[in-house]
């Protein structure tokens, strides 16, 4: 008797495989996973570039847009490059995981010290994600003296400063009507401190100038 239903369990399935074989249908595919949002670009840092190297191709001017995009402060608030219009304005790229850029930030400090007073923004932004990495952003702004003005690059804002090379530490100086005086990427150490005094030397030589 077992071996009867045993045989007629077989033959029920197969006739099942069999019907479904000539019906045409086919079996369908479970939905793919959903595609993930977007995400701000990751850069890598700027191994082998020699002492600040001028990064290519070199934009003349920020974009319009670019200077009028609201940056979400590191504290409260926030600002726009463009709201430092009349200054000359140091723009820096960093990340707190970035070697390069713990390296250069004591450097730059020095710079900043000496121009305080003098009609120099410094601002620094970092490219890291506000919603997962606030803690050690914060943890290493604590253990390091950083004091430019501080904010996060977003999205839009990081694409357009990298401006093709996904690598930080990127810096840029602009004199006051926007337009770039220096825009180089990597640490040199004493090459890239002289580079930005430089610029910054420039910069506020045409507004003295541009004053008279």
């Amino acid at each position: 008797m077992r071996k009867r239903l045993l045989g007629l369990s077989f033959a029920c399935a197969a006739f099942v495989v069999v019907a479904a074989a000539q019906s045409g249908r086919r079996p369908v595919a479970p939905p793919a996973p959903p595609v993930a949002a977007e995400a701000s670009p990751t850069p890598s840092t700027e191994r082998d570039a020699p002492a600040s190297a001028p990064a290519s191709p070199n934009l003349q001017t920020l974009p319009e847009g670019l200077m009028k995009h609201e940056l979400q402060s590191l504290e409260r608030g926030s600002f726009r490059l463009a709201d430092f219009g009349g200054k000359v304005v140091v723009v820096n790229l960093w990340a707190s995981w970035c070697g390069p850029c713990r390296r250069e930030i004591p450097d730059f400090e020095d710079v900043r010290r000496d121009y305080s007073g003098r009609g120099v923004e410094f601002v620094g932004l970092t490219t890291e994600n506000p919603r997962t990495d606030a803690g050690r952003v914060k943890q290493f702004l604590r253990d390091v003296k950083f004091g430019f003005r501080l904010g996060w690059a977003d999205r839009e804002t990081a694409i357009g400063l990298m401006n093709g090379r996904n690598t930080i530490p990127q810096t840029y100086v602009l004199d006051r009507e926007g337009r770039v005086l220096l825009h180089m990427r990597g640490y040199g150490a004493e090459r890239g401190v002289s580079m930005l005094r430089d610029a910054i030397d420039r910069g506020l030589e045409t507004a003295t100038a541009d004053a008279r």
